[in-house]
């Protein structure tokens, strides 16, 4: 499967969020694109996909401690 996903060019993609893709259960996915609009365009889907594998990766790091504090977050902000 992984030629098939590479050859239609989803590879580099799945590089790029690197293991984040199976935090999120199948029925979720699925649960997502059903909310999606009904005129939602396959890139409308993967937008949201992949901001549910970001958001999952977020929630995982901060349990790993990996996390900043919020003023840090704020210096590096310039806020």
């Amino acid at each position: 499967m992984a030629k098939a996903v590479t050859r239609f060019g989803f590879g580099a993609n799945r590089r790029r969020i690197g293991h984040m893709s199976h935090r999120i259960t199948r029925e979720r996915m699925i649960q997502a694109i059903r909310e999606l609009p009904e005129d939602a365009s396959v890139d409308d889907a993967i937008e949201r996909l992949v901001f549910l594998a970001k958001i999952e990766e977020g929630l995982a790091q901060l349990d790993r401690g990996e996390g900043i504090p919020h003023e840090e977050a704020r210096r590096r902000l310039g806020l």
